[in-house]
């Protein structure tokens, strides 16, 4: 992006322009809204030939394999081109005073090229009964995390695999920015992933998408958008016949149902990291699977390591290393806990949901297994980290059914022989809703 955006005669136009001509937005909806995608150009002489052609693979739109057109970012989510762009023309459009073409009913363009249409037509596809349809997701994951060549979803695509959650969220965050605030591209995208993957300069504003995104996006909102642009969609030829036996009740069913779901799973719950996106060697064994709703949570601290991991690099390192330490010294058959809390805005899978932990000796199939990363005897973790268990995870677990209404909260130490969680975490968690 930096080298198109350099002064060179050989590029005319602008970056998104130029993915939107490589296919990034070419459904009807956004073309209604964009208008039709530019003829792609010939390749630009300031990119190299590999730059031009990775360029032109990841804006190459594939319905049946959406992860092709995912990077991966510095703050460790898998992000895909074509909705981020998309919001990002919009937003520069926007501050140029460039004229969105009037619709009827009247929709927010920002919404409809990110979004809207994506998520109205994924509902709308999944009504005809077919429940085994995935409306939503999934992940997936990357060979290497270190030098990232291939992304592989680890179920059957929808319309939004967790890739195009994250493009779209982040779409809607910078075309709203840019909007505000014209700057470079290249500056902005590297202040929002955080360009040094090893620093430890605090988290990178990507990393707070879901927040952000809710803030700025009710439900309501949502709701509104996605109902307007399937009205839309039943004026345009080539969605027409998609809508014809849709009746007015039934897309505002539609609109609402697809709010609330995505709302609940990319903006209510907190993202989790895969085991196979941080390098976790196999279980050892057959896990005993847990019967839910489970009853209970215990608080933990890692206490080695002892510093707060800031960065999804050393999150996934440190959690690779608690694994070796179970299994290897300690014989478990997996690393212990459920989930594990990074000071980088991520919760990382462990056991997950499903598998009895080893965590809490004698009460491991009655709760889940929770351990803040750090040594928080005498410090507490960051406000936001405290949150993401607290506001986050419990919340979810509660509403997605894992996890009883009127669960008991309770610290390692209350069950067994150990300071574990720590002084100060331990003081922060009897404040805590559950807490017995």
């Amino acid at each position: 992006v930096e080298a198109l955006e350099s002064t060179d005669p050989g590029f005319t136009g602008t970056v998104p322009e130029l993915a939107r001509a490589l296919g990034g937005c070419g459904t009807p909806g956004c073309r209604a809204v964009l208008g039709e995608p530019p003829n792609v150009p010939p390749a630009p002489p300031m990119l190299s030939h590999e730059q031009w052609l990775l360029f032109t693979q990841l804006l190459h739109h594939d319905a049946a394999a959406p992860q092709r057109s995912a990077v991966l970012a510095p703050d460790g989510s898998t992000v895909a081109l074509g909705p981020l762009f998309a919001g990002i023309e919009v937003g520069l459009k926007r501050v140029s005073g460039w004229p969105f073409p009037t619709m009827e009913p009247p929709i927010d363009a920002l919404y409809a090229v990110t979004i809207a249409e994506a998520l109205g037509t994924s509902f709308l596809l999944a009504r005809d009964g077919d429940s085994n349809r995935a409306t939503l997701g999934p992940g997936g994951c990357w060979d290497d995390v270190d030098d990232p060549q291939n992304y592989t979803l680890l179920g059957p695509p929808s319309p939004i695999p967790d890739a195009i959650a994250n493009g779209v969220m982040d779409g809607v965050l910078l075309g709203a920015h840019l909007a505000q605030e014209p700057i470079p591209l290249a500056d902005l995208l590297r202040g929002y992933y955080g360009t040094g993957n090893g620093t430890e300069k605090g988290r990178p504003p990507s990393s707070y998408r879901r927040r952000d995104f809710g803030a700025l996006t009710g439900p309501g909102k949502l709701e509104e958008e996605v109902a307007a642009m399937l009205r839309v969609l039943r004026v345009l030829p080539p969605t027409q016949e998609l809508l014809e036996d849709v009746g007015p009740e039934e897309v505002v069913a539609i609109a609402r149902q697809a709010a609330r779901d995505f709302t609940e799973v990319y903006v209510e719950c907190p993202a989790i990291v895969p085991r196979c996106m941080w390098g976790a060697r196999p279980y050892r064994g057959t896990p005993k699977p847990l019967t839910l709703p489970l009853d209970s949570v215990y608080i933990h601290h890692t206490f080695i390591p002892s510093a707060p991991c800031r960065t999804f690099t050393a999150c996934a390192r440190d959690m690779r290393a608690m694994q070796r330490f179970h299994q290897d010294t300690r014989g478990w058959d997996d690393i212990g806990y459920s989930f594990v809390v990074g000071s980088d805005g991520y919760l990382y899978q462990g056991r997950g949901w499903h598998w009895v932990g080893a965590h809490t000796k004698g009460y491991n199939s009655k709760g889940y297994g929770v351990g803040y990363v750090g040594d928080f005897s005498a410090t507490l973790p960051d406000p936001d980290t405290i949150a993401l268990v607290r506001d986050g995870l419990l919340p979810c677990a509660v509403r997605t059914g894992r996890l009883h209404h009127n669960y008991t909260l309770r610290g390692h130490r209350q069950m067994g022989r150990t300071d574990c969680p720590g002084n100060s975490l331990f003081h922060e968690i009897e404040t805590w809703q559950g807490f017995e």
